[in-house]
């Protein structure tokens, strides 16, 4: 992508989940919001079983999204760049992450995934998949090579 294509990215918006894939995402996403002076929008989606209220407490999520979006926080932080989390109950975080990129007015999802190989098979997940089908805006997908690989 061409320098002056990021310079027209002016908010990034990063799902978070607490795996190493999250913050390497949220790494290369504040590296280049700091050299283009965008903002970064976090994003924690708890997913609420259907058996249960959408606004079902789900205390233990919370405090663990939390955490999770703290960590992301301080390290946004850390490169300078102006940075919001947000923590979410939906039914389903690929919708979520969808809705609040249109909502955010996000120009780009930065995305990290794990590389896993079930089976012999390389599995994009399900978050990714639906992020990349229905998103409205770019997608950039952040490849990391789960434990196993490593």
């Amino acid at each position: 992508m061409a320098k002056d294509a990021l310079d027209a990215l002016h908010t990034y918006l990063v799902p978070v989940d607490g795996t190493e894939a999250g913050y390497r995402a949220l790494t290369v996403a504040a590296d280049l919001a700091k050299k283009h002076r965008a903002h970064l929008h976090l994003v924690h989606v708890i997913e609420v079983p259907r058996a249960l209220a959408l606004d079902a407490d789900l205390s233990a999520a919370v405090r663990e999204g939390e955490r999770v979006l703290q960590r992301a926080e301080k390290l946004a932080e850390d490169y300078g760049v102006s940075v919001q989390g947000d923590l979410i109950q939906a039914r389903q975080a690929g919708h979520a992450v969808v809705d609040e990129a249109v909502e955010r007015g996000a120009d780009v999802i930065v995305l990290g995934v794990e590389y896993k190989r079930p089976l012999g098979q390389f599995e994009l997940g399900r978050l990714a998949q639906y992020v990349l089908e229905h998103a409205p805006v770019l997608v950039w997908l952040v490849r990391y090579p789960s434990a196993e690989v490593r």
